[in-house]
């Protein structure tokens, strides 16, 4: 018996870092049909304690990875977006306000942003959609703001490179009003280096 896990992305923008987050949530799994381990009881990651400390580590943006067939040169888009957002947000906030990557609910924010004693939550995605960048950040969002013991976020804002299309637009807006949730879409422009609505 055969059994596929996984997702479809388009051939000519696969997203590594999606590739990769799939294969750790399933070696658990493998380890336990292939060998002797026994299966988790739970997949519950320990909760991580919120911490501010401003900053941000460059990633790299690209990386060269052979086949058999070719070599192919890998772009790495999220790093790109992740520290174009963070300078951006740096100089609108001040350096000494703005983090990448923090630690909250088990997981870690792509960006937070802190007004005071208030904090703004920013999750990148790299889908070819704006209605594809909402589904993937939707739930992380939610768990980073509202696990219980999480730091909780005075808006959560989802960074993807499409425009946001009119249908995706009410979709968030019945979020917003019906749910009141503190959701919001932005468009990162990276040629520009901004945010732009």
């Amino acid at each position: 018996m055969f059994v596929f896990l996984g997702r479809l992305q388009p051939s000519e923008k696969i997203d590594f870092d999606l590739i990769v987050r799939d294969f750790e949530r399933l070696l658990p799994l493998y380890c336990f049909v292939e060998g002797s381990r026994t299966f988790p009881e739970t997949t519950e990651q320990p909760a991580s304690q919120f911490r501010f400390e401003s900053g941000c580590r460059p990633k790299a943006s690209s990386t060269t990875a052979s086949t058999v067939e070719r070599e192919l040169n890998v772009v790495l888009r999220h790093n790109d977006i992740e520290f174009g957002l963070y300078k951006y947000l740096a100089r609108l906030h001040g350096e000494e306000n703005v983090r990448a990557e923090i630690a909250n609910a088990g997981g870690k924010v792509d960006l937070v942003v802190r007004q005071g004693k208030k904090f703004w939550f920013y999750e990148i995605k790299t889908s070819m959609s704006a209605r594809g960048c909402i589904r993937e950040a939707l739930a992380q969002l939610l768990e980073y703001s509202f696990y219980p013991g999480a730091q909780v976020a005075e808006r959560l804002i989802i960074v993807g490179e499409p425009i946001l299309d009119d249908k995706t637009r009410s979709y968030l807006e019945v979020l917003t009003s019906m749910f009141s949730l503190p959701i919001e879409y932005l468009r990162f422009d990276h040629a520009k280096g901004k945010l732009v609505t």
